[in-house]
């Protein structure tokens, strides 16, 4: 039999991180056994539902390479389907109309505590034979619950092993609302059987649905699917994940330079184990390696510093020609077409800087950030490196300037050693430390006071470039002098 499994989020808001979490386990396993991955919206909430959480839902998706093979399909669109099951339920007296106004509900249940959760159920059987149909006929308000019956309800959890709950302590739940809206419970189970959806994975904090949904299965003679409960990711304060752990839509870290492949190798990480010490996994790997099996029943913390590391190692795998594009589009926009044309014209430029940075970037955002320096011509001087390194003896940084543009401007090769022999050399020459000419020099060629090495960072702007940018640190440091005098 194909495994068929779904992913079922309510676009009543973004794609989360434990809504991802879910479509990545259920998606993980689909192609590990070579199922089905379908997708369902559930909007029949129409009043908090908007296109703009369902398009935000599908490029979240999207964007983390979770392809569906069916849907997505629209639970709106079943309404029909799921009147129709309630009245089989009505038919099979499984279920019955509850006349009782929601006032009145929590008046009777104040009245007489002792009379338990199947109150509205006494009501109704009060009723003379035909007199609920004749009401309902006479267009009386009214909800449709469903009749739970007596004993338990035990199923073998495929992550917390067998389950059980008493009957006694589930309310007769509504299936239908007096404005014949279905709810949750009754819209689940009836479109995960027109799905055939045969296991499903989802949080936590829906174990208490399962009961319900497991009854209604039954009382309409469909297949009760498997249930896999996963953990629920907690923030670092030990309680659930939410806004004010910081970013929790996935689109928020896909803007903050988070490559989709370690997202979701963090993801699958919070609550499932590859049984091994391992840490950076690919999607192929984690693929080959994805078991229910090692779903882990403990609560897993989401650690942005865990993520960012990820992101780093992910990061550094990627060439250079895989990065351009990625890079490019973190750039501001203003930026992004001079950028383009840099790597275009100097693709072997281009990786050397890559490669560079590679190592001191541990997202899109910082690399492309850094990138700047060398790409953008003039660089933009950061104040405080001018303040340390220039200001405090603007004469002695220019005629360090002077000297070595003089000296680098004597090198017949640019490469690492010459520079270095060329620097080194100077500063024995003034009688003076390296760094005395190195940090006034960083500032000039890039126009920070961090960067990689500095012969590093001179071969990859290249003799032109270098030489250039250093006349034009001279020309800021005469109009600083000016504005001294």
């Amino acid at each position: 039999m194909t495994l068929r499994l779904r992913f079922a989020p309510s676009p009543t808001g973004f794609l989360h991180v434990g809504g991802a979490r879910t479509a990545l386990f259920n998606w993980l396993l689909a192609r590990k056994e070579g199922g089905v991955f379908a997708l369902r919206i559930e909007d029949t909430d129409q009043e908090r539902s908007s296109e703009e959480m369902v398009e935000a839902i599908l490029a979240g998706l999207s964007w983390l390479g979770l392809d569906w093979d069916e849907g997505p399909f629209f639970q709106s669109l079943g309404i029909d389907r799921h009147r129709a099951d309630v009245a089989a339920l009505l038919e099979r007296g499984a279920a019955y109309r509850d006349f009782t106004t929601p006032d009145e509900l929590v008046r009777l249940r104040v009245d007489h505590p002792t009379r338990g959760l199947r109150f509205p159920r006494e009501a109704a059987e009060a009723l003379r034979p035909g007199e609920a149909e004749e009401k309902a006929a006479a267009g009386e308000p009214h909800a449709v619950r469903f009749r739970i019956p007596d004993g338990e309800t035990v199923w073998e959890d495929r992550v917390h092993g067998k389950t059980r709950f008493r009957n006694a302590d589930i309310e007769d739940l509504v299936l239908l609302r007096t404005d014949g809206t279905p709810t949750y419970n009754l819209a689940v189970a009836s479109d995960d059987a027109e799905m055939r959806i045969n296991l499903v994975i989802r949080g936590d904090d829906h174990i208490s649905n399962t009961p319900k949904q497991i009854l209604i299965y039954e009382a309409l003679g469909h297949p009760v699917p498997g249930f896999a409960h996963v953990p629920m990711i907690l923030g670092t304060d030990g309680k659930r994940l939410s806004k004010r752990h910081g970013a929790t839509a996935i689109g928020e870290y896909a803007g903050q330079g988070i490559l989709p492949e370690a997202m979701v190798n963090f993801l699958a990480l919070l609550g499932w184990s590859p049984g091994t010490d391992e840490e950076v996994l690919t999607r192929d790997e984690l693929v080959a390696r994805f078991s229910l099996d090692r779903i882990l029943k403990k609560s897993s913390v989401f650690d942005t510093k865990k993520l960012e590391w990820l992101n780093g190692q992910h990061l550094a795998r990627k060439s250079p020609a895989e990065l351009a594009p990625l890079l490019v589009e973190s750039l501001p926009p203003g930026e992004r077409e001079r950028t383009e044309a840099w790597i275009e014209s100097e693709p072997e430029r281009f990786a050397r800087l890559v490669r560079l940075l590679q190592p001191r970037s541990r997202s899109l955002t910082e690399l492309a950030e850094q990138s700047r320096a060398y790409v953008l011509d003039p660089p933009q001087y950061d104040p405080e490196a001018e303040a340390d390194f220039w200001l405090p003896d603007l004469e002695g940084a220019t005629a360090r300037l002077f000297a070595l543009q003089e000296k680098l401007g004597e090198i017949e090769t640019w490469e690492g050693a010459a520079l270095e022999r060329a620097l080194r050399t100077l500063a024995e020459e003034r009688g003076e430390g390296a760094a005395k000419l190195i940090h006034p020099l960083r500032v000039a060629v890039t126009g920070r006071a961090v960067s990689p090495g500095i012969f590093e960072v001179l071969m990859v702007l290249g003799r032109d470039r270098a030489m250039a940018r250093i006349g034009t640190a001279l020309d800021r440091l005469e109009s600083l002098r000016n504005r001294r005098s």
